[in-house]
């Protein structure tokens, strides 16, 4: 059960985004929320049911006119009496509507995340229900649209608590080879039933970690990294996958001196894609920096490109890409004449666009197998994946110390059942509540 909480103020605030607008929808929850509506409309509407109503404030006078809803509790998003005026979207209108919901007693703006806050206290979803809805209001692509959602209907919490249900069956089976040993209608050892359960579990645990990786590619987005000598055409690159003039293009060496990054929707998925220094041996201070720069962002890239002038082909020092995905790409090939492009994977001319097709469709197909079927639950969140780090050590513990009595492998299980918890919020998490709802827009 998730923790209830008593909240005396009621909430409101603007909940459809930047005025002016068409529509402006003013979410009000909370014990004082049915004395507003009455006071504002004369009386409460069949609830879930819009009614078209005149808003007046406390002398009488009209405010608006327009569209009423309420929700009683328990059946609203947040678990209280809940309510929505769907005013005309102009400031003056809504700024009227606010000034007058100020005036009644225990009634305040809302905070950031507050109303998904309130729905999670009472008991409406759990903790990663709340982050996917957070992910869906700030989705940029439909890859990341479809992950939030998957992970907002259920399916995350669904996972995790079948896990935790397993740990919970194991630690009872433990619990009842303690307390009944001498019994002889307990079958003897049980515990090793459990550990070859608590074995698999922990396996399947660390697949799921190791697949986060594609969740965290969907929700931050791919990286590919344009590396190569000066005068290569990284910028020139950058600026027509962009469409757009967002890096300096010169024939002068040492042009780009730091990170340029620019991101793209391909195929659904975001693609991080940065420019970075010429790599050459140089004297200067400040293009050393870009270059050290340009090697740590190369190294922590999903796809490297690595850009070769075929026209007059420069060595790029100091690259050491080892197992990095890296696609070795010929530029210039209006200017190459006959130069044989075995060497590279794809050879492009970025003046002409001769290329550019190919090489559009080689970043779709490399993203899009990154991260793999969206159809799975992944984890989205770096504490998702520490948590779930910590609770596989935590059953590899219990399950490989077979020297320890069962009392202390049994704690290691409830250790790891309480850490797998917190990802849902089922055991206490307020360390991190403020973390999650403060990234949520005020209004939602």
């Amino acid at each position: 059960m998730k923790q209830n909480q008593n909240f005396s103020e009621t909430i409101f605030a603007l909940s459809s985004g930047r005025l002016p607008s068409g529509v402006g929808v003013i979410r009000i929850s909370g014990p004082q929320t049915r004395f507003a509506i009455e006071t504002i409309c004369g009386n409460l509407p069949v609830p879930r049911q819009a009614e078209l109503r005149t808003f007046r404030d406390a002398l009488g006078n009209p405010v608006d006119r327009g569209l009423l809803l309420f929700f009683p509790n328990p059946y609203s998003f947040t678990g209280e009496d809940c309510g929505e005026f769907h005013l005309h979207g102009g400031r003056a209108v809504v700024d009227a509507m606010i000034s007058l919901l100020y005036t009644f007693d225990n009634c305040r703006l809302a905070e950031p995340g507050e109303f998904t806050r309130r729905a999670f206290a009472n008991g409406k979803f759990d903790l990663t229900v709340a982050e996917g809805l957070a992910d869906l209001i700030a989705a940029e692509t439909d890859g990341q649209r479809r992950l939030a959602l998957q992970i907002a209907s259920g399916s995350q919490v669904q996972l995790y608590s079948s896990w935790r249900s397993e740990m919970i069956r194991a630690r009872a089976l433990i619990e009842a080879e303690l307390d009944f040993a001498d019994e002889s209608d307990v079958p003897g050892s049980v515990s090793d039933q459990v550990w070859i359960a608590m074995r698999d579990l922990a396996e399947r645990i660390e697949q799921h970690v190791a697949d986060g990786k594609r969740g965290a590619i969907v929700r931050d987005g791919f990286r590919v990294v344009i590396v190569g000598a000066p005068n290569a055409g990284k910028s020139s690159l950058l600026n027509a996958l962009a469409g757009t003039d967002v890096a300096i293009v010169s024939d002068e060496p040492g042009t780009t001196r730091d990170l340029i990054e620019i991101k793209l929707d391909l195929g659904g998925l975001a693609v991080l894609l940065t420019d970075t220094a010429g790599l050459r041996e140089t004297e200067g201070r400040v293009e050393q920096i870009g270059i050290e720069r340009a090697l740590d962002r190369a190294h922590a890239a999903d796809l490297v490109l690595l850009l070769t002038d075929m026209a007059n082909p420069l060595p790029a020092p100091f690259i050491e890409l080892g197992a990095i995905d890296t696609l070795h790409i010929g530029t210039k090939l209006d200017a190459a004449g006959m130069t044989t492009s075995r060497s590279y994977d794809l050879t492009v001319s970025i003046r002409s666009g001769q290329g550019m097709d190919d090489l559009m469709g080689a970043l779709r197909s490399r993203a899009k197998r990154a991260a793999g079927n969206l159809a799975d639950p992944l984890p989205t969140r770096r504490r998702h994946m520490e948590l779930l780090g910590e609770t596989s050590r935590e059953i590899n513990h219990a399950v490989n110390d077979q020297t320890a009595p069962l009392e202390v492998r049994a704690e290691y299980l409830r250790r790891a059942s309480h850490a797998l918890g917190r990802i849902t919020g089922d055991v206490d998490v307020e360390d991190i509540l403020d973390v999650v709802f403060s990234q949520f827009c005020i209004g939602k």
